[in-house]
């Protein structure tokens, strides 16, 4: 167990070791207590350590603590940049102060996320992996650096609308 915000420790989580971020990679899982930024900081440890085989449970509250220690493990994306750091949230890429645009190119893989200007970039991990390419060459990454709606997406605000008669 591991928490290295100083978090407060959940009741079912008490009687597990607990371990510092230098010796996080010596264990086949790890349960993070405490926000993403210390989620965050465990990830980019293990990334360091090259112990990318450790399972790692994300614990923000105490009715989280049993399934942490006890479910099985799922696998999920991992978004670092060339510098190590991890997005674990929502990273935002905004044009500089008094700017409208960001101007540049940027590849995500063998994707090219954009070339040219963009009004802003959002990256946020998805809970799934796909392992088949879409059929349409429109990703959500695209659509993140376009600044539109992800297809999927498309109409879910309308639901909520009252309709008028």
């Amino acid at each position: 167990m591991c928490s290295p915000g100083g978090a407060r420790v959940p009741r079912p989580l008490r009687e597990l070791p607990g371990t510092d971020l230098d010796q996080v990679g010596t264990w086949r899982r790890v349960v993070v207590v405490g926000a993403e930024a210390d989620l965050a900081a465990v990830l980019k440890a293990l990334l360091r350590a090259d112990r990318l085989d450790v399972e790692v449970a994300h614990v923000r509250r105490a009715f989280g603590a049993r399934r942490a220690v006890h479910a099985p493990a799922t696998r999920v994306p991992l978004i670092r940049d060339e510098t190590g750091s991890v997005v674990v949230g929502v990273a935002l890429w905004r044009p500089p102060e008094g700017e409208r645009t960001l101007h540049g190119e940027a590849v995500v893989d063998d994707t090219v996320l954009f070339d040219g200007e963009v009004t802003g970039v959002r990256v946020e991990p998805t809970s799934t992996v796909r392992s088949e390419p879409r059929s349409t060459a429109y990703t959500p990454i695209r659509a993140a650096a376009r600044g539109r709606a992800h297809p999927a997406r498309r109409g879910r605000r309308r639901r909520h609308r009252a309709v008028r008669r």
